[in-house]
């Protein structure tokens, strides 16, 4: 119970996104509206500076006669009050005229000498504070300096900016901050609907529920890919289910059919039933049904240990025609005399490839004996079997017969582990591995084993392995 309240509570994907995204963007834009308004404040406070400028050179072009002597008129002030609406300047703006001398000439507002001097520095050209700014324009005329012109101004007057401006601006780092936040949240709806749907579908999976219908129409390609991969994996899981469901009851049936046969054999014997050579007769049927049932155990765990991977495959080097030679008189002289002797159509040239000689003899003798099971009644087996290079640069070799081939239906079903078609389930016992088993032999050599083309009687088997190097 500890460890279950430590467990990391966890969030929507919506929440997670959208609230972590508002913050960065939010930290972001304001950020970014902070230097913005920063950058504004110093344009503005220059451009002032400008401005201020250029009403002092006008001011000390204004101040000279017509005689070019240095020359200050009562409209000066009306001047300087015209000038100040119309650059919409500030009312703690000062201005200073004083002679070539540093002499205080004209002032506004109005104020003495050593208020002057006290304003200004030793040098009479700026302000001595640090919160104000000076502009300094010079008075020329006749070719000399007859004084100048200095405006002052308070850098935080310099810096201002209307309010409505500022509102106007912050009003817009809202809105963006708001567009951002709606984007990010309308994408991860979009995001987390298909997830969510995927995560309710695997919890139905978890639950045993197999039937899972996603609607799989997406604009987006990877999401489109992730649903359909999902329906897919869905529909395989409940194949596989079904598969095992028909596998354990197939070998339940199939193993126990003959544990019961020879139970009751047994009996019949031990209870004095039978006796003398039907005794022996009921003893040999036991005796063959024990070795069925230890056929189709061997064949579950060379099944299970081939796909497991623990199964060894010797890579030697074979010569193929010898080999098949052998593998076929061998396989001949376990069958009775109703079954012909195997056409065999080898290459006049000798043929290597790389491969176990046991796996290969397991996949030929499988082969032939599936075609003795599937031989039409009351007609003679014919067997071809072909050994040849493929332009693929691999030794095929094709089984072929003429027996009662198989439905067109089981074409694409007979290498499905525990997969009988009909007619064999009535009349064979076996787990359906053979096949099966066979062409995962093949693959681990590095060959293949296929269904061959079509045949209007009997079927084919290709069997394809790489050639020795």
């Amino acid at each position: 119970m500890d460890h279950l309240k430590k467990r990391r509570k966890h969030t929507s994907i919506l929440s997670y996104w959208t609230i972590r995204y508002l913050l960065i963007i939010s930290s972001g834009l304001l950020l970014t509206a902070l230097v913005t308004f920063w950058w504004i404040q110093q344009e503005a406070m220059n451009n002032r500076m400008q401005t201020t400028g250029l009403l002092a050179q006008e001011i000390a072009d204004r101040s000279i006669g017509a005689d070019g002597n240095l020359n200050i008129t009562p409209a000066l002030d009306s001047l300087i009050e015209d000038r100040k609406r119309f650059f919409k300047l500030t009312a703690e703006m000062c201005v200073i005229i004083t002679g070539a001398k540093g002499e205080l000439l004209f002032s506004q507002p109005q104020m003495t000498e050593e208020q002057m001097r006290y304003e200004l520095n030793d040098s009479l050209d700026a302000a001595r504070s640090p919160e104000f700014k000076t502009a300094v324009a010079t008075i020329q005329g006749n070719s000399q300096t007859l004084g100048h012109v200095m405006v002052l101004q308070a850098k935080r007057t310099l810096k201002y900016i209307p309010r409505e401006e500022i509102t106007f601006f912050f009003i817009i780092v809202i809105f963006l901050i708001i567009l951002s936040w709606l984007t990010i949240y309308l994408l991860s709806i979009k995001l987390a609907q298909p997830i969510q749907r995927v995560a309710a579908a695997a919890s139905q999976i978890s639950g045993g529920e197999y039937n899972i219908v996603l609607e799989t129409e997406a604009k987006e390609r990877e999401i489109h890919e992730l649903l359909l991969s999902f329906q897919e994996m869905a529909g395989k899981l409940q194949q596989f289910e079904q598969s095992r469901a028909v596998m354990l009851a197939g070998v339940s049936h199939e193993l126990k059919t003959p544990v019961t046969s020879i139970k009751g054999l047994v009996h019949a014997v031990r209870e004095g039933i039978v006796e003398d050579e039907e005794a022996d007769e009921f003893l040999d049927i036991a005796l063959l049904e024990a070795e069925r049932l230890q056929r189709m155990v061997a064949d579950l765990l060379d099944y299970n240990a081939l796909t497991a991977g623990i199964v060894a495959i010797r890579h030697d080097r074979l010569d193929a025609v010898p080999l098949l030679e052998e593998i076929v008189y061998q396989w001949k002289l376990t069958q009775n005399g109703d079954v012909l002797e195997p056409d065999l159509q080898l290459p006049a040239k000798p043929l290597l490839l790389r491969g176990d000689p046991l796996r290969i003899q397991q996949i030929i003798v499988n082969l032939l004996n599936n075609s003795v099971q599937a031989r039409r009644q009351g007609h003679q087996l014919q067997l071809n079997i072909r050994l040849a290079q493929s332009p693929q640069g691999q030794a095929e070799i094709t089984v072929t017969d003429n027996g009662k081939g198989i439905e067109p239906d089981n074409r694409e079903l007979i290498f499905e582990a525990f997969f009988r078609s009909s007619d064999k389930q009535s009349i064979l016992r076996g787990l359906g591995l053979g096949l099966t088993f066979s062409r995962l032999l093949a693959e681990a050599m590095g060959g293949s084993l296929q269904l061959g083309d079509n045949r209007e009687q009997g079927c084919s088997f290709v069997v394809t392995l790489p050639l020795w190097d």
